[in-house]
């Protein structure tokens, strides 16, 4: 038996631009009280913090200050190879 389990959203997620790119800030819930972080690159790349905070806005304000610190190129990726 599988179950749904439908992903509830931050309102804090958002686009973030930096130096002409652009990555999208996703923040849900894990589940169990605790909120994921994950950033996506414009070309798919995904990262994802490993351990949950107990807060969304504790999530946006890591990736605000990783952005500021090490720069949002830290969060992109190399470019995805399609296969043709």
């Amino acid at each position: 038996m599988s179950e749904e389990y439908e992903v509830k959203y931050s309102p804090l997620c958002q686009k973030v631009e930096r130096d002409s790119k652009e990555v999208d800030v996703m923040i849900y819930e894990d589940g169990d009280g605790g909120w994921i972080l994950e950033v996506v690159d414009e070309q798919g790349n995904s990262t994802v913090w490993n351990s949950p905070f107990h807060t969304d806005q504790e999530a946006l304000d890591e990736v605000m200050v990783c952005i500021k610190n090490e720069g949002i190129d830290s969060l992109i990726g190399p470019p995805i190879e399609r296969f043709q």
